[in-house]
């Protein structure tokens, strides 16, 4: 009879216990993101998995991050909007430029003589104002919305020293507004995403890009461009918009609890750190260009970043007008984004 009862508690005991451990691998939420860089590049090991490790440890492992690079859960880099929206990936790291229309208010901080060069002003700028551009994002849960450092101009192996320089070059747009910006340079404008330009400049079907220094490491650029382009005190022409998104259902799922950790893991300081990293990685791709065969940095003179500007500004104007026809106060936005990016630069 004694051999019974132990035998019986020895089961109910074990059964408890399977029991807890099922439960607390159930309790364990797994979060897919989902982006288009590699997994060397600076945003997966220096952003993406620093950030799903403090979130894993500030949510007492119920809350786990898996990452995707490459497109590794499949579909096209304009495609992660989609795939965020309707579900296929819980968060996506992407870009407005990518689907075009979506994110009309956001654009503003893109524009050149907009965003000049810093991306910590451009991002803290972007956080404080947030309500402008709010109303972009009704379809998906924002968190974490920065600028990069800017776009440099580069060429595979025509030098630049004014704007008349670029007439009849076909370079690489990253955005819409970008390309804008291109044809008011006089050059003509290639509409392609960051993964399809490497080919393209080694076949020489364009004649040059703009893209931050930051990617320069992982597409091997300084290997397929002589020579890069920026303002003498590193202005930059425009910038791109990243941002971190997350499908509502998905978030809206997670308990108040988790919620708050997701959320508070993107707070104003990591905005401002996240913005100084990508001011960080523009270093070593600048430090390749100068290494490489050949290889120039070219600082534009007052008198020709006076040229681009005057080609930027026509670019806000168009984007103002543009903006008008959609119900939206383009002007109101630009003078808010540009005051707010001067106080952040203080």
């Amino acid at each position: 009879m004694k051999n019974i009862i132990t035998k019986s508690a020895f089961l109910f005991v074990g059964a408890i216990l399977s029991a807890n451990s099922l439960f607390a691998k159930d309790d364990v939420e797994v979060i897919t993101v989902h982006h288009f860089m590699s997994s060397k590049a600076p945003l997966q090991t220096k952003l993406l998995e620093p950030w799903a490790k403090k979130i894993e440890e500030a949510s007492g492992g119920k809350l786990k991050i898996e990452i995707f690079p490459s497109m590794s859960m499949g579909g096209k880099p304009d495609e992660l909007y989609k795939q965020v929206r309707n579900g296929t990936a819980d968060i996506v790291w992407t870009l407005p430029g990518y689907t075009p229309g979506v994110f009309p208010r956001t654009e503003v901080f893109e524009l050149p003589t907009v965003h000049i060069g810093d991306a910590v002003a451009t991002s803290i700028a972007m956080r404080e104002k947030f309500d402008l551009i709010k109303d972009d994002f009704t379809d998906v849960k924002p968190l974490l919305v920065y600028a990069a450092a800017g776009n440099a101009l580069h060429t595979v192996n025509k030098k630049i020293t004014n704007m008349s320089d670029l007439k009849g070059l076909k370079l690489r747009a990253p955005s819409r507004t970008a390309g804008w910006y291109i044809e008011a340079m006089g050059a003509e404008s290639v509409g392609m995403p960051l993964p399809d330009l490497p080919q393209a400049l080694s076949k020489n079907a364009i004649d040059g890009a703009l893209v931050p220094f930051e990617v320069f490491p992982a597409y091997k650029f300084a290997q397929l461009t002589q020579y890069s382009i920026e303002g003498e005190k590193g202005e930059r022409f425009g910038t791109s918009v990243f941002m971190l998104l997350m499908n509502n259902d998905r978030f809206n799922s997670l308990s108040k609890e988790l919620q708050k950790v997701l959320l508070d893991s993107v707070d104003m300081n990591t905005v401002k750190e996240v913005g100084q990293l990508w001011m960080d990685f523009e270093k070593p791709g600048m430090q390749m260009q100068k290494d490489s065969k050949g290889g120039e940095i070219i600082k534009l003179d007052s008198n020709a970043m006076a040229e681009f500007n005057k080609a930027g500004e026509q670019v806000v104007q168009r984007w103002v007008e543009e903006a008008k026809t959609k119900g939206i106060d383009g002007q109101k936005l630009v003078d808010s984004a540009r005051e707010a990016i001067s106080a952040s630069s203080k």
